[in-house]
């Protein structure tokens, strides 16, 4: 992931044929992103690999993520406002996050975003960007090979 990928409107552009929406809006906005990440999170909790990298409490991580993908996609600035710049490798750099992590929060992730989809209606284009968001997100945190 680059600096940039917290800049707001990052994710806005194309989303179906010959039509421009934002993403956040097309998705629902701050709710399908609540909704995301706290079934990624769930699944987050009882792995082996992921959660010892984790504070005992959930309820952080979960609304930065939370807030930071809403931004990202082109709501409003919170993530921003209370954390400063996103600065995701800075911050992901004290964890080891080789390969197997990097497997690991991908398929909890795209396990999440399959299991949210068909009940949100989300647009085959749309899960599609944010499946390869994703892939591209999880590549760039890996530190360690």
């Amino acid at each position: 992931m680059t600096e940039q990928a917290g800049e707001r409107g990052v994710g806005e552009g194309q989303v179906g044929e010959g039509q421009v929406e934002n993403v956040y809006e097309a998705v629902g906005g701050q709710p399908f992103f609540d909704e995301l990440v706290e079934r990624f999170y769930r699944r987050v909790s009882v792995d082996p690999l992921l959660r010892p990298l984790y504070r005992d409490d959930l309820t952080g991580p979960e609304r930065h993520l939370a807030l930071f993908l809403g931004q990202y996609w082109g709501g409003p600035t919170t993530y921003s406002d209370q954390r400063g710049h996103p600065r995701l490798r800075m911050r992901h750099i004290p964890f080891v996050i080789g390969e197997p992590e990097r497997d690991a929060w991908l398929r909890h992730m795209t396990a999440a975003l399959d299991s949210l989809v068909p009940e949100r209606g989300v647009h085959p284009v749309v899960e599609a960007r944010l499946v390869d968001y994703f892939a591209m997100a999880a590549d760039a945190m890996v530190n360690a090979r």
